[in-house]
Order: structure tokens, then C-alpha cells, then sequence
């Protein structure tokens, strides 16, 4: 593991923390705010499989031809047995070549295996109490190059095991466990201390009782002298002392650890804080001062040599800020201290930018202490001191100048695709200063804002979008994300806008810059006279409709080229037809393609909404979409029957149940829209409004995307709530639909 990455901690304990996000975009539904990936569906549960007992690792009479040495691997039947990727059948081969002589293929193939047999959690499969006994016995042999490695397997699965429900357990594991441990406890003594720290996780991440592992752990404590192995057992004697039954050897083991809070070695007074927080929540915050001293010492190092928390600086920062709930800022504006470490620095942002993403009230202490970071000599450091001032938006525009002063530095980022000078245009852009303009200018040339450089652009071509999380992840936007949010400045960067629009353009560039001329609406009109260019061309027609649809009547001159385009067939044709009624005021061609029945999806259900009283005859199905179980459609179907109707009967409760789910603390991006529709409703939706009444008081955000999105998802959410509780407070009767 890369030292400067912060990984958090391993799967055993705590939640990892991914720090080159590059690497590790995961996808997330832009409407359900939901990662991608398929969540398991393990399969029913089976009989457990005989278990090959565990030999003694210690025993001199074993074979010593290494591939004997997991001798009893054709007594399984593999192929019966199931991992993450299906049949176990190649689980055998890959055990094989762990105890192989080529280092680098045996650490492959321990990844592998964790890989097959663990992946992302969430199940136990039936290989994995199998494969147990196996990875422990080439573990306990000082020749096999990946023995560390695998044990890391067996204490994420360990922990795993703990934590998922029975019916994601393969039944075979718990009497696996039970045998195996004998032979991890003996692991504890090896003469290599980094298997004795992998050891010591394997035991603390284990579900066996305290009276059964306590003995063990408490022998070795009391004879090693390695320092990173005794960070190790203290965590492990901690989790070990939760589990009962604990046995006589628990209240030695409390005490052990209460002294240790008065160590003279800082990280020994930070383990024993870790291992006594979960019976003492509040410990923390009254050792404050301690948990700041260890982690911002220079022996804070030793933790990237732990197995149970294998992380840097970084890594133990966060893992520690996990210890202290709430928005309380006490341990980041300690961190923000100034501090000669790069590192350390570095480190603070990365949990200032954790608390802040997550809680709005620490805005006010932090804010005046990352601003102070702009002029900080290492560019990391300024990098991410203007992104999170851009993230921050409005409320950090008393810094502006201070971020104005960086729009010519063009030094790179350490961990991200960007320069300093772009993640401070971003930060302008963000409080709608104009002088984020001429590099957005640049930028649209082609070229990069301060200096000339070769480097590419940190504004990416294309959107990221990671999930929520209690991490902060640093990233510019995509340009136009940048540019749709400068409407006020459409007049200023149109021109070099405009020289983009060329059939010779990238198509996704080309697509993407269309939909900003369409969110700046009319202000976009003198781009008119390109677009109608687009639109003859058959390779981008449909990017110059969707700007043209949102400029509207200004651009009236294309109404007859698109009503040409909507005589074809296929969606889209449905898109020139949308685009001729707004820009003529026609709705002609659009009502005869939208159907009548069969399916609306939300993007239909939108364009219903736009035509007003002309999409009344759809009522009748408009309504009974109201009850449609997707929420999407529930949302768009309610605002089209009402700006087709006026009806706020059946309109209001749908929409109003999309945003039930913020009294459990639940954030949608389905509930933004439904908040939009209940304003434009006023006064008739006075019962939602009841609903919603705390939110402007709520510190928590309101995202379901990390990033600078889940800041602008906060920002845009609250917006739309004080629309509608102002709508409703209001004296005037009831909106009616245009």
C-alpha cells in the first residue's frame, strides 16, 4: 500500500478512505442517488462442508515440499462450492501459488483470493470456511512470500462474518472459525513481528469470546517489545474485552488499557483511546488534547506498518475523527494548527473538508482557517484550500481576493488531475465573481487558465459522480458544470462559446456545451445563428435542438428546420418536436408523437408538464401515475396533471410523499424536484410545507452525492424549501399553472 494514500483502515475495523479518487470514480444513479454496483444476493444456505482440520503450524513432521504443504486440498469438493465470481474449482491453483517461490505471483494470487472470496463484503460464501484452514497453514510458514496477505484475508472475512446477518453466513464458517483459532493464537509468537501484527487483527476481528483470546493476547503484550505489534495487541485486547464472555481476564485488561492512556509513547495513549471508545463514547472528547498530540506527532508513521489500520497520516486523522460525533469542530481546528509536515497539513483539509461536508454549523470556526492555508507553500495544500472554498460557494466570498491571487498558479496538485489556478477559478465561479472569466474563456480555447502548460485540464470533459460518505472527496467539475452556473455571464463567454460549436468538435464537448446554451436560456440567443448551423448538420442536430429548446422564442428562426426534424421517427424526432413548440409556441407536432398510452417516463412526463393546459387530455393517466410505486414518475406525473389541471387533490399528497423520508434523515435527489413543484403549487401544498419546516434549521446536509455536489444538492435543497415555505406563508391565493 502506497504510504501517501490514505486508505483509512482495513476492512477489520473502520471505514477505508479513498484518496486518489481518479482511480476510483464509482458510478451513482443520478436519480436515486444509489451507487451502481449490484448489491449481493447470496444463495440459500447449504450443508457446512467436512473442514480439513488445522495441523499444528509448529509441527516438525510436516512435509516440506511446499505444495504438499496444503496437502488435503483434494479432499474439498471446490467445484460444489461458491465465491464471489461462481464456482470455487480454481481456489485450489490459486492457494498453490501462495506457497510458490515467486514472491510477486504469490502476492497476485493472495489478491486474487481476496478478490474470489471476499470482494466488497456482504456475504460469507461457502468457499471461504473451506478455504480457511489453508490460508493459516501456509500463513504459519516463514518460506511463503504472501503469508501477511493472507491473513489480512482471513481478518477481513473474520470481520465480515461479525457483521453481516445470518442469512448472508455460509453456515460453515462459525465451526471453521472455532478450529482455525488455536492456530491463529499461534501466530501470536512467530518470530516475524509483521505476522504477529496480522495475527493480532486476525484475533480482534474475530467473534470468539474474550475468555477464549484474552489468555493468549495478554501473554504476548507482556513480552513484545516491537512498537507497531503493541499497537496492534492493544486494539486487539480491546475489541477481545467486549466479547463475552470475557472471562477473568477482562478487568486486567481494562485496567492494562486505562493505564496506557498515561503511556509515554504518544501512539500507545492513541491506541488505548481507539480500544476503549466503544465502551467509553465520550472518552474522546475529554482526551482531546491527547488524540491531537499523537496524531500530529511524527510517530503517528508507525500506524502504516499496523494491520489493523495500515494508514498514513491521512488514514489515522480520519479514523480518529470517526471517535468524536457531531459537528463539534475541536479536533480539526487542532488539526489546522500550523504544523511543518506537508503531510500533516494536507492531512487537516482532508478532515476539515470531511466535517464540513457533512455538517453546515463548523462553516463559521473553520472557514477563516482554511482560507489561511491559500498562500501555504506546498501546492497540495493550496489546491485543496480553494476547492473547498468553492464547495463552501456563498459563504466563503469574503475570501475571494485571497483566491483571486491564485488564478496564476499553475503548479499541479501531488493527488489530482488539476492546478492550483483551476481549483481557484472553480472557487470564483462558485461566488459568481467575473474574474473566473477570463481563464473560463482560455479554457474554451483550449487553453489552460495562468501560465502556458501541457498538463491537462482538472476540468474534466465529463461529470464524476461518487456517493455521500463521510470522507470528502477533491475534485473539479467538468466545464460545463463550471460554465451552467454563470448565467449571469452568458454575454461575456459566448463568444468563445460559440467558436466551439463546430461540427468538428468532440461530440460529447459539443453535446455538453449545447445544454449550457439551454440552461442559460434567452441570455444564450446570439448563439443562434451557430446553432442553426448544428441543426442542418445530421451528426449534430440533436445537441443544437436542446440548446435551442431551452433559449425558447428568442430563437424562433429554427421552427422550420425543426419542425422538418420532427416528421422522423424515434426519439429523436420526440426532441425536435419539443423543441418546435418552444421556440414557435406550436404544440402541434409534439402532441401528436406523445402517446396517449403505454409508457411515460420521467423526460416525457417533463415535456407534458412544459405544454400546461394543452396536456390535458392526458389527465386521466396523468392521475393514476400520481400512484405509480417509482417515485420519479410519481414526482413528474403529479406536476404535469397539475400544470395540465390546476389539480392539487391528487398532485400534493404524491408529491408530498417524495419527501417523507427526510424524518428518517434520508436525502433523494427526487425530493429537489418534488420541493420545485410544491412552490410552484403555493398555497394548496401548506401541508407539506408543515413537513419541511425544520429544514432550514437543520445542520446535517442534505446530499446523497460527495463531492462539491453534495454542497450544491445542500444549497439547492434549502433554496427550494424557503420557495415554498415563503409561497405558502404568503397571503395571495392559489398559483395557478401558465
Amino acid at each position: 500500500m502506497d504510504a501517501d494514500a490514505v486508505d483509512g483502515v482495513n476492512g477489520t475495523g473502520a471505514v477505508q478512505v479513498p484518496e486518489d479518487h481518479e482511480g476510483e470514480r464509482t458510478a451513482v444513479d443520478g436519480e436515486t442517488g444509489h451507487t451502481t454496483r449490484p448489491p449481493h444476493d447470496p444463495p440459500p444456505p447449504r450443508t457446512a462442508p467436512r473442514v480439513p482440520e488445522v495441523p499444528d503450524p509448529a509441527d516438525p513432521t510436516g512435509p516440506t515440499d511446499p505444495l504438499e504443504r496444503v496437502g488435503g486440498l483434494g479432499a474439498v469438493d471446490w467445484a460444489a462450492l461458491q465465491h464471489h465470481y461462481g464456482s470455487a474449482a480454481d481456489v485450489p491453483e490459486l492457494l498453490r501459488r501462495c506457497a510458490g517461490p515467486d514472491a510477486g505471483d504469490a502476492e497476485d494470487a493472495s489478491s486474487e483470493l481476496l478478490n474470489l472470496l471476499f470482494h466488497q463484503g456482504g456475504w460469507i460464501c461457502s468457499a471461504a470456511p473451506a478455504a480457511l484452514p489453508f490460508l493459516l497453514r501456509l500463513a504459519a510458514r516463514p518460506d511463503v512470500p504472501a503469508r501477511r496477505g493472507l491473513l489480512e484475508l482471513v481478518a477481513v472475512l473474520a470481520h465480515e462474518a461479525g457483521r453481516i446477518p445470518d442469512r448472508s453466513l455460509d453456515p460453515g464458517w462459525p465451526p471453521a472459525w472455532a478450529a482455525a483459532l488455536p492456530a491463529v493464537l499461534a501466530l501470536l509468537d512467530d518470530p516475524d513481528p509483521s505476522v504477529r501484527c496480522a495475527a493480532a487483527d486476525v484475533v480482534g476481528a474475530g467473534a470468539s469470546p474474550g475468555e477464549s483470546t484474552l489468555p493468549a493476547l495478554l501473554r504476548r503484550w507482556r513480552v513484545e517489545d516491537d512498537p507497531v505489534t503493541r499497537l496492534d495487541l492493544v486494539l486487539a485486547l480491546g475489541r477481545a474485552a467486549l466479547r463475552e464472555p470475557a472471562g477473568a481476564h477482562a478487568g486486567e485488561v481494562r485496567r492494562l488499557l486505562r493505564d496506557l492512556l498515561d503511556a509515554p509513547e504518544a501512539q500507545l495513549r492513541l491506541a488505548a483511546v481507539h480500544a476503549l471508545a466503544p465502551a467509553d463514547p465520550g472518552l474522546p472528547g475529554r482526551r482531546l488534547d491527547l488524540l491531537l498530540e499523537a496524531v500530529r506527532d511524527p510517530g503517528v508513521a508507525l500506524w502504516q506498518r499496523t494491520s489493523a489500520v495500515e494508514a498514513g497520516v491521512q488514514g489515522v486523522h480520519h479514523w480518529t475523527a470517526a471517535l468524536l460525533a457531531g459537528p463539534a469542530p475541536g479536533f480539526v481546528l487542532g488539526l489546522l494548527a500550523d504544523h511543518p509536515d506537508d503531510e500533516q497539513r494536507t492531512g487537516a483539509l482532508a478532515q476539515a473538508g470531511a466535517v464540513l461536508a457533512r455538517w453546515r454549523s463548523p462553516a463559521a470556526a473553520l472557514l477563516p482557517r482554511v482560507a489561511a492555508r491559500l498562500d501555504d507553500p506546498a501546492a497540495e495544500v493550496r489546491y485543496r484550500a480553494a476547492e473547498l472554498l468553492a464547495c463552501l460557494g456563498p459563504a466563503a466570498a469574503a475570501h475571494a481576493d485571497a483566491v483571486a491571487a491564485l488564478l496564476g498558479d499553475a503548479a499541479r496538485a501531488a493527488r489530482h488531475q488539476g492546478s492550483v489556478g483551476e481549483a481557484a477559478v472553480w472557487a470564483l465561479a462558485r461566488t459568481n465573481d467575473p474574474r473566473c472569466l477570463p481563464a473560463l474563456t482560455g479554457l474554451l480555447a483550449g487553453g489552460q487558465p495562468g501560465p502556458p502548460s501541457r498538463e491537462p485540464s482538472g476540468f474534466a470533459t465529463a461529470g464524476v459522480h461518487l456517493p455521500a460518505g463521510d470522507w470528502h472527496p477533491v475534485m473539479l467539475p467538468a466545464l460545463d458544470e463550471v460554465l451552467g452556473r454563470l448565467p449571469d455571464h452568458a454575454g461575456a463567454l459566448l463568444p468563445a462559446l460559440c467558436a466551439r460549436l463546430d461540427p468538428a468538435t468532440d461530440p460529447l464537448l459539443l453535446r455538453r456545451l449545447c445544454q449550457v446554451l439551454a440552461e442559460w436560456g434567452p441570455r444564450a440567443d446570439a448563439a443562434v445563428p451557430r446553432l442553426l448551423a448544428l441543426l442542418a448538420d445530421d451528426r449534430t442536430w440533436t445537441s443544437a435542438a436542446t440548446a435551442l429548446a431551452g433559449i425558447g422564442a428568442a430563437a424562433a428562426g429554427a421552427g422550420e428546420p425543426l419542425s422538418a426534424r420532427s416528421a422522423g421517427g424515434g426519439p429523436d424526432a420526440d426532441l425536435a418536436a419539443w423543441a418546435y413548440w418552444k421556440v414557435t409556441g406550436e404544440p402541434g407536432p409534439l402532441l401528436e408523437r406523445l402517446p396517449l398510452a403505454g409508457d411515460l417516463p420521467p423526460q416525457t412526463l417533463r415535456r407534458l408538464a412544459g405544454l400546461g393546459p394543452h396536456a390535458a387530455p392526458w389527465a386521466d393517466r396523468l392521475r393514476a401515475l400520481t400512484a405509480d410505486r417509482e417515485p420519479w414518475v410519481r414526482v413528474e406525473a403529479a406536476h404535469a396533471l397539475w400544470a395540465a389541471t390546476g389539480d392539487t387533490e391528487h398532485t400534493v399528497p404524491a408529491l408530498t410523499s417524495a419527501v417523507r423520508g427526510l424524518a428518517e434523515g434520508r436525502y433523494l435527489p427526487v425530493m429537489l424536484p418534488a420541493v420545485r413543484h410544491l412552490a410552484r403549487i403555493g398555497p394548496a401544498a401548506r401541508a407539506a410545507a408543515g413537513l419541511l419546516r425544520a429544514v432550514p434549521a437543520h445542520d446535517g446536509r442534505y446530499r446523497s452525492a460527495g463531492g462539491w455536489r453534495g454542497f450544491t444538492q445542500d444549497e439547492e435543497f434549502r433554496g427550494a424549501v424557503d420557495a415554498l415555505l415563503n409561497a405558502c406563508d404568503s397571503s395571495e391565493g392559489p398559483s395557478t399553472p401558465c
